[in-house]
């Protein structure tokens, strides 16, 4: 015959509870987290956005534009003479492309960053209603605390008074007795 096991009563922890998932309020964002995407073509573009404001893409930049110029001044090469029309043409190809990655970026950062803060503004919400679950909870704890204290005061002064009239009654008997038999 099988047993029936005893289910855990409310302040005892199941052992078999789910853990709680703590990034449950993120996880509805979680398809804003890559900036173009997820194929290899959008990582590849966010990767190049996001080394558009590092030191090594200016300093690369630097030294490439320094090379042009410094080359086609001193007649090592003659595809780019003064004015420099074809270095100015790859600078604006490059600020073409650059400026949509970047905004891009940027939007889809600012869209990440609102659902993070309403997301932790939820997360925040459901930490003061559970404490203010505890807070009441508590303060039924505290009521029920004081209406025992008061039951067992009660308790005690009426163990109190029936003593005292045990006693009492003790006495009487036993003066009853003493007088009844005449000796002690």
């Amino acid at each position: 015959m099988p047993t029936a096991t005893p289910s855990p009563s409310p302040a005892e922890p199941s052992a078999a509870a789910a853990p709680v998932d703590h990034l449950r309020f993120h996880k509805r964002h979680a398809h804003l987290a890559p900036t173009f995407g997820t194929d290899a073509f959008a990582l590849k573009a966010e990767a190049f956005a996001r080394f558009f404001g590092t030191p090594t893409f200016l300093g690369a930049q630097t030294l490439l534009v320094l090379l042009w110029v410094g080359a086609n001044l001193s007649g090592l090469v003659s595809f780019d003479l003064y004015p420099f029309i074809l270095l100015n043409l790859a600078f604006s190809l490059q600020s073409a492309y650059a400026a949509p990655l970047i905004l891009l970026a940027q939007t889809r950062q600012a869209a990440r960053d609102k659902a993070s803060a309403d997301a932790d503004a939820e997360h925040r919400e459901a930490l003061a209603t559970a404490n203010e679950e505890r807070m009441a909870r508590a303060a039924q704890n505290t009521a029920q605390m004081l209406e025992l204290l008061e039951q067992n005061t009660r308790l005690t002064e009426m163990t109190k008074v029936l003593t005292e009239r045990v006693e009492a009654l003790t006495a009487d008997m036993h003066k009853h007795f003493v007088k009844r038999d005449g000796h002690v």
